[in-house]
């Protein structure tokens, strides 16, 4: 079931449920742009109208922050669970081994996304992994990286940089790259090739995953959590006083 929430839909779907689709999605052949919502994407989407429109016209949106969890009970619109991007990345690279799909990795730096398909390889032995790519390019290259991806005849592309950039290339060169399901996967090739730490099991449990960031890149996430939290805060309650007062 699709909803709309502080202007934005997102699909109330579990892990589970989004397997479902994502394979549904892959026998049906049809070139689709996965996204996920959180708060500082929320943010972003209120003050870039094509980002906004991107995200809406995608047939899968993942609820990815608690904070997005958090809202859903305040404004009535409660969701099933949270489906963070790196679980379902993970997920789904289980799911390329299960299924014989060969997936493409796209972005961070040349060491990160190295040593992300040493880990790949090793964790999934019987994986066809159809190439990867630094995150590192000019404009100008980027139609030959998607015709190099669809030579490469990679069923899904993982594309690992910040938002809206990978928003907008999926959205511009999806077709092109011929793969059938793109997901935009954020920081997750730092995760996975242990250049970022994620927060223990007990802080994700606590929905404190962004207080572990901000520890360990206070200057960096400074203005992203705390500023963006407070504005996303803002964007809450005032769609709360407008469901209030019609």
């Amino acid at each position: 079931m699709r909803l709309k929430l502080l202007g934005s839909y997102v699909d109330n779907v579990t892990m589970a449920e989004t397997i479902a689709r994502v394979e549904e999605i892959m026998i049906a052949k049809t070139p689709t742009q996965h996204v996920v919502i959180n708060a500082s994407k929320i943010n972003l989407m209120k003050q870039d109208g094509k980002l906004a429109a991107i995200v809406n016209a995608a047939p899968l949106i993942n609820a990815d922050g608690a904070s997005i969890l958090l809202a859903g009970k305040l404004l009535n619109t409660p969701l099933k669970e949270r489906v963070t991007g790196i679980d379902l990345f993970v997920q789904l690279l289980q799911v390329n081994e299960d299924k014989g799909y060969r997936p493409y990795f796209f972005g961070a730096t040349e060491e990160v996304v190295q040593t992300v398909i040493k880990k790949v390889k090793q964790g999934y032995p019987n994986l066809d992994i159809a190439g990867y790519r630094n995150g590192y390019f000019s404009e100008e290259e980027s139609p030959d990286i998607a015709a190099d991806i669809r030579k490469s005849g990679a069923d899904m592309v993982f594309v690992a940089f910040s938002s809206p950039m990978k928003e907008y290339w999926i959205d511009t060169y999806k077709e092109a790259m011929g793969a059938t399901f793109v997901m935009g996967v954020g920081g997750s090739f730092d995760v996975l090739a242990g250049k970022t730490k994620r927060a223990p099991e007990w802080m994700q449990a606590a929905h404190l995953e962004w207080l572990y960031r901000l520890l360990q890149e206070p200057r960096r996430m400074f203005k992203r959590y705390l500023v963006g939290n407070l504005t996303f805060l803002g964007h809450v309650l005032k769609e709360k006083w407008q469901l209030r007062h019609g």
